[in-house]
């Protein structure tokens, strides 16, 4: 499958799904953290989630997806979405004008995804605020549910797409968050140390490791008959 995974730039869901013979490519305005450049696209993603492009990898080779993507995993920021921020967006009772102005803009980005030609979406935030009307979304999810020991709410909106199936619920613990220290991750409790955004913000590895297996599958086995692939 050829799979576009937008607005990642740790390369966690890439990496699972390139473990299992895709040709999935990471996207991101930042350059990305995963150690692999030859699949990440430097750059704005807009104009290649509809398929039917061209674009150069940070390794300088250049690419062509003829027709749509296989599957579409969007990461869109959520700073001006999320619930958790309802109080920065009426702070002591007044509307904040510019971040009301950068949550509708946050919603169009977000609608370009939903909407993007491809059979197969899934795009990860937190519960939004109810104010922007974002579209219901499809599934709450949570590490904890994937054999991870942490705590993160995570919402998935899916279209063409199964909700994922949990692979090793070992129960609700406290909150906790990960850094990456010396090229590996290690995971910290938020009651013990500051947690960076950019750090919350990063898929966990059992959750990829769960979208690789259940939505694509390994490369090699032949493609269920609703499976487009396009050659190059």
């Amino acid at each position: 499958m050829r799979i576009l995974i937008a607005c990642e730039e740790s390369q966690t869901v890439c990496s699972a799904m390139r473990k299992f013979g895709h040709e999935a490519y990471s996207a991101d305005i930042q350059k990305p953290s995963g150690n692999h450049p030859e699949w990440h696209i430097l750059g704005d993603v807009l104009p290649l989630i509809n398929g039917n492009c061209r674009f150069h990898t940070m390794d300088g080779k250049r690419h062509k997806i003829s027709g749509k993507w296989d599957l579409l995993i969007a990461h869109p920021p959520c700073t001006y979405l999320t619930s958790a921020g309802a109080c920065r967006l009426v702070p002591k009772g007044k509307l904040d004008q510019e971040r009301l102005r950068c949550g509708i803009a946050a919603k169009d980005f977000f609608l370009k995804f939903y909407y993007a030609n491809c059979d197969r979406i899934c795009i990860e935030n937190p519960a939004p605020l109810k104010c922007y009307s974002l579209p219901p979304y499809s599934q709450v999810i949570q590490p904890y549910m994937f054999g991870e020991k942490v705590t993160k709410r995570t919402c998935l909106w899916l279209i063409g797409l199964p909700p994922l199936v949990q692979t090793n619920n070992v129960g609700k613990p406290e909150t906790a968050t990960y850094i990456r220290k010396n090229g590996e991750l290690h995971y910290k409790c938020w009651t013990q140390q500051l947690s960076s955004r950019k750090s919350r913000s990063k898929t966990f590895p059992c959750i990829a490791a769960a979208m690789a297996e259940q939505w694509a599958g390994n490369a090699d086995k032949p493609c269920d008959e609703n499976t487009q692939i396009s050659l190059i």
